[in-house]
């Protein structure tokens, strides 16, 4: 069943990605009513990243309608990060709290009645709720008077807005980007240079829109701040990434020749002038010792040469 329902808000996605390319919103009130009946997860939030699709929808529409409940769907959507706090909770329960509606046989008319006038209040809500996160598990950061873990933690907060995701996965990047900062701050106790080359780092990477899983993770709390604030290059890499180091290494250590001078064969890269797969590399500890290698590649048939972090 829950293929079936990831199918089926894929496609729903797509329909909905091509209206906001078009700036075209006709047909987008019946998709959004369709979303409202489908039992929304948070895996599925995830896997479909529908709330990109509805929020894009959203912001061209002018059909007050189709943003109201654009709205309403994106906002009940955030309380899904509350289901491990209250998992005693019925499916049904669940399925009132997404505004999904609930069929004649699974629920008596008092209880009909009482989702009826929920659904109708739940519009002019807007002001009274607050955004739910993961990361109400974890204490607050505490708050800081200094300018510079300050702006360490806006630019945190910023990197971690990175795209949309944060929208639907309903996260305090604020509080998130503190949190981070604050087990920074902790373990080196100032704000000198390692302190700030950590910062940066963690910066880089969640900005780095070559690999959005990492923020993701840590949007939804898989990932906590005080291990993000710890994680290595090797780490926070993204999976291509990961994959492309570790055939590396497999190369190196079959040929014996890592970072010798004459370099290693390899078919892993492709030049940009020839396209030719023919090259030879080598790699050099250029940064500090906890960042990976630099590795330099050399076309042997083109003679061009490039480097690969």
């Amino acid at each position: 069943m829950g293929k079936r329902e990831e199918e089926e808000i894929i496609r729903i996605a797509k329909k909905m990605d091509k209206m906001a390319q078009k700036k075209n919103g006709s047909g987008a009130l019946d998709l959004l009513k369709e979303l409202r009946s489908v039992p929304m997860t948070l895996e599925l939030l995830q896997s479909t990243r529908i709330g990109m699709s509805v929020n894009a929808i959203r912001k061209q529409s002018t059909d007050e309608e189709v943003t109201s409940l654009a709205k309403s769907l994106i906002k009940s959507w955030k309380k899904l990060l509350d289901e491990p706090a209250s998992g005693d909770k019925s499916s049904d329960e669940k399925r009132k709290e997404q505004g999904a509606p609930v069929s004649p046989s699974q629920g008596s008319p008092e209880a009909k009645e009482e989702s009826s006038s929920s659904n109708s209040s739940s519009k002019s809500e807007h002001a009274d709720v607050s955004a739910n996160t993961l990361i109400n598990t974890f204490p607050r950061a505490p708050s800081t008077s200094d300018s510079i873990r300050l702006k360490c933690r806006e630019m945190l907060a910023n990197a971690l807005q990175t795209g949309e995701d944060y929208i639907a996965i309903g996260a305090d990047c604020d509080e998130l980007g503190a949190q981070i900062e604050e087990c920074i701050f902790q373990e080196f106790k100032n704000t000198d240079m390692k302190y700030k080359n950590r910062v940066r780092s963690r910066i880089s990477n969640l900005k780095d829109v070559k690999n959005p899983n990492l923020r993701r993770t840590v949007l939804c709390g898989s990932v906590t701040p005080e291990r993000m604030a710890k994680m290595t290059a090797e780490e926070m890499a993204s999976d291509e990434l990961k994959e492309m180091r570790k055939n590396l290494t497999k190369e190196a250590v079959r040929d014996h020749q890592m970072a010798t001078t004459g370099g290693t064969q390899t078919d892993l890269f492709t030049c940009g002038k020839c396209k030719g797969k023919s090259c030879t590399y080598t790699q050099v500890q250029t940064r500090s010792a906890d960042e990976p290698m630099t590795t330099f590649v050399f076309c042997n048939q083109c003679g061009n040469r490039w480097k690969f972090c």
